[in-house]
């Protein structure tokens, strides 16, 4: 069942500029980033803690690397300035941060989890945060992923990565819900 209580965190991860770049390839649910917005609305209007994540690529032809304009967030989901921004240049959120003391620090138990790509980022800082004690929540239509080559060459289309993604997530690391239903338990 889900829960939505002050000790909830929204934790926006990677919602960047570079992921427009083509060099991606074809991306699931363009509507990610509305729905990002509608959930750090709702949590904006109730007062809930916010989080944001920005990868800091140190690929010298990443469109996410420092001092590059992809690396900027996207202006819909972009931080006010009193919302904290966790840094990283690796997969998790949790690797080379200070978020899980900031978590701990104050009593957040739980972390709904929105931003690209499902199958990178969002799946590895929701899988830790399960191992270190947290209930994520990853919102299905508020994470994206683009197409991946398989090691046998094969082209695995990014709805079909998002969908195995959240498959692999669901249940065993973390509960699944989409916008409407998490508002509608923030709205209670």
């Amino acid at each position: 069942m889900i829960e939505i209580s002050s000790t909830t965190a929204l934790l926006i991860i990677d919602v960047q500029q570079g992921f427009e770049n083509p060099v991606w390839g074809d991306r699931n649910n363009p509507n990610a980033e509305t729905q990002i917005q509608q959930l750090l609305e709702t949590w904006r209007e109730t007062e809930q803690p916010i989080i944001h994540v920005q990868h800091m690529s140190q690929e010298a032809e990443s469109p996410l690397r420092p001092n590059h304009p992809g690396n900027e967030f996207k202006p819909e989901t972009a931080p006010e300035a009193d919302e904290p921004v966790f840094q990283k240049n690796v997969n998790s959120a949790f690797i080379g941060t200070n978020l899980e003391t900031y978590l701990r620090e104050r009593e957040i138990e739980s972390l709904v989890i929105t931003g690209l790509t499902t199958n990178h980022c969002v799946s590895t800082t929701t899988r830790m945060a399960e191992n270190l004690g947290f209930k994520p929540i990853v919102v299905t239509d508020a994470t994206a992923a683009f197409d991946q080559q398989g090691a046998d060459g094969q082209k695995y289309g990014a709805a079909t990565i998002h969908e195995v993604a959240l498959a692999n997530l669901r249940e065993e690391f973390a509960m699944t819900a989409t916008t409407d239903e998490l508002q509608s338990h923030v709205n209670n």
